[in-house]
């Protein structure tokens, strides 16, 4: 079809091939079908012409089929005489195929505006991923670039307290910069949580200096893009907790997991140190990575929770899918 609408002789060989069809097909047929019918088999030749060629081709094959079925069918034959029957003829003929030239040739042409607005959807759509990554991209660079000023900043500071929050909020800074860039692959396609949570946790893990068992499950789907840097965020706050204060000896084993089925996703960070102290209360701890952690599951509406189970100290996020953060 596209060599008939870019080649004029093309398309116009085809309404003359079509018409030459059309009278060997109806001098095939002359003796099984019964007379009055002149047009039988030039009717599908001007179809296939209109649809394949479009409309001027259409019309030529239009006009060459009426002169050879005149010529040859039509009494009486080999002459162009003009009868009142033969005047019947000709007109219902050209109204016949001027309705199906007149249909088929809309139809073609709201087929090319359909063609033509898919094509120009897709490009649009592509424009915008493109842009979307490369925003993606840049607010993640600035990100990091914040993240190093901060803890540029903290070298310069005498005060230890001062210095030690510069230096940790840079490093939470430059995490949501990474988390930034991880949501992605390099397609530009949303990631797995689990593809990129583990990279974070053995970067932080070495980090640490840390000899850590780490186990994950779950998460085989992406993380809804307004809850990603939430989640991400208690993930790694949990897990820096358990490597800070959960073993003495910079070795144990922590389990990762993230349920994404049902109306509640859970997100449950456990590890098998020793665990927080007799009546702990995360809720009312003054740590600014539970602060942190707290605000995190607000965001979200969901709730944040840590247990003590057979060894093991569990820390579980628990919240409403794709809702929109507060």
């Amino acid at each position: 079809m596209n060599i008939f609408q870019q080649s004029a002789a093309a398309r116009y060989g085809l309404a003359v091939f079509a018409t030459v069809a059309g009278l060997v097909a109806r001098l095939a047929v002359e003796n099984w079908i019964p007379p009055g019918f002149p047009y039988v088999t030039f009717f599908p030749a001007v179809v296939v012409t209109a649809y394949f060629a479009g409309l001027r081709p259409a019309i030529l094959c239009g006009v060459l089929s009426g002169l050879a079925a005149w010529w040859f069918f039509i009494p009486p034959v080999h002459s162009f005489q003009l009868t009142a029957p033969t005047i019947v003829a000709l007109v219902f003929y050209a109204f016949v195929i001027a309705v199906d030239i007149f249909f088929i040739d809309g139809m073609r042409q709201a087929m090319r505006q359909v063609s033509a607005e898919r094509e120009r959807y897709a490009r649009l759509a592509e424009s915008r991923d493109l842009l979307y990554r490369e925003l993606h991209h840049r607010v993640s660079n600035n990100l990091q670039v914040v993240g190093a000023l901060l803890r540029l900043q903290a070298a310069g500071v005498t005060d230890g307290d001062a210095r030690r929050a510069l230096s940790e909020a840079g490093g939470r800074i430059e995490v949501i910069a990474r988390i930034q860039r991880e949501l992605h692959n390099q397609a530009g396609d949303p990631a797995p949580f689990r593809d990129f949570a583990r990279a974070l946790l053995d970067d932080a893990s070495a980090a640490a200096g840390a000899r850590i068992t780490l186990t994950l499950e779950g998460g085989d789907k992406p993380l809804h893009p307004d809850q990603a840097t939430a989640v991400t965020l208690v993930m790694l706050e949990s897990f820096n907790n358990a490597l800070e204060h959960a073993f003495e000896n910079g070795q144990g084993a922590v389990r990762v997991a993230l349920d994404q089925t049902g109306n509640q996703h859970v997100l449950t960070v456990a590890d098998d140190g020793k665990g927080p102290p007799e009546g702990f209360d995360p809720g009312q701890s003054k740590s600014l990575g539970l602060r942190i952690v707290r605000a995190m599951a607000s965001q979200l509406c969901g709730r944040f929770e840590m247990s003590r189970l057979d060894g093991w100290t569990i820390c579980r996020l628990t919240y409403p899918p794709n809702v929109d953060p507060l």
